[in-house]
């Protein structure tokens, strides 16, 4: 297989790393739940890549031709964990507003500060 062949693992290591790092390196509570939100895309995008047979049609079955069929259950894996993925992400950005409210700052290292503070 050529390496355009494996363009969407590539697409997808790429979002991977950067969705990582962003999750880790970054304090904004924010653009940590952004950071998710690309690596869960990420995986999104390799279940699709895996769930597709090249020259593969929808199972819908025909007595008359023997077809390679594309297995449909991946997609609606994805489909249900895309609904779960905004959920969580709406979920979290409220949880974010709520602690910019309590807290007035929404960095994770002014967070820790004002936890030490109270202690």
């Amino acid at each position: 297989m050529s390496a355009s062949g494996l363009f969407n693992y590539w697409a997808v290591i790429v979002l991977m790393m950067i969705g990582f790092y962003t999750l880790i390196a970054k304090g904004n509570l924010v653009k940590k739940l952004i950071g998710l939100s690309v690596f869960q895309t990420s995986v999104f995008i390799l279940y699709i890549s895996m769930g597709k047979i090249e020259g593969g049609t929808a199972p819908i079955l025909d007595p008359d031709v023997a077809y390679v069929y594309s297995n449909p259950l991946p997609h609606v894996l994805i489909l249900t964990a895309i609904v779960v993925g905004v959920a969580t992400l709406a979920l979290g950005l409220s949880l974010v507003v709520r602690i910019k409210e309590a807290f007035g700052t929404i960095e994770e290292d002014e967070l820790e500060e004002l936890e030490e503070l109270a202690q």
